[in-house]
């Protein structure tokens, strides 16, 4: 992908997705299920990652859990969060837009997440964690783009339904992480 790409999908240009989704990702091919797992592993991970930022800046507590506990918490607590929006994000998507298949949508979502590659700047740089939010935010908008792209429908249909699911996933992150921390 040429940086010229890359850089009109951080602007979040419709034609860039548009090319990406049709032209770079062919839905006909053959190794789209392949695709389709390396894109789940790799979501999960940066998500992990972005979880173990947060709980970084907020464990202020001295009581240390086994690193086996911990994990433990961060992996439910991922794919809890992460279950809960693929959810939240479909039964919004069917209320509110024409949808192709669901293997696309979500191809189309995963692939429109790469925004959060920036999370791995964050400790070179020492950002504060109000950027992690911010890229949240990137996330959203561009998941909002790339879903436009794909359905074809209203940009603000588009974004309500990222904000729907993103508010849940959010939600459930937040109860998720409080429970653990009391536990």
């Amino acid at each position: 992908m040429s940086s010229i790409i890359f850089i009109d999908l951080i602007l979040h240009k419709t034609k860039a997705y548009r090319h990406l989704l049709y032209n770079v990702v062919n839905q006909e091919s053959a190794n789209v299920q392949h695709l389709l797992w390396k894109l789940v592993l790799a979501y999960l991970l940066l998500d992990t990652y972005r979880s173990l930022l947060l709980r970084r800046t907020n464990d202020g507590s001295n009581v240390s859990m086994s690193f086996l506990f911990e994990s433990l918490e961060v992996l439910v607590n991922v794919l809890s969060a992460n279950f809960t929006f693929v959810f939240s994000f479909a039964f919004a998507a069917k209320l509110m837009l024409v949808m192709p298949r669901g293997k696309e949508i979500l191809l189309t979502i995963l692939i429109s997440s790469y925004v959060k590659i920036f999370l791995f700047a964050m400790p070179v740089w020492e950002f504060p964690v109000s950027v992690i939010f911010i890229v949240d935010m990137l996330v959203l908008t561009s998941n909002a783009v790339a879903l436009k792209v794909m359905t074809e429908s209203a940009t603000s249909r588009c974004l309500a339904v990222c904000f729907i699911a993103h508010s849940i996933r959010f939600l459930v992150d937040q109860i998720s992480g409080h429970l653990g921390s009391v536990m």
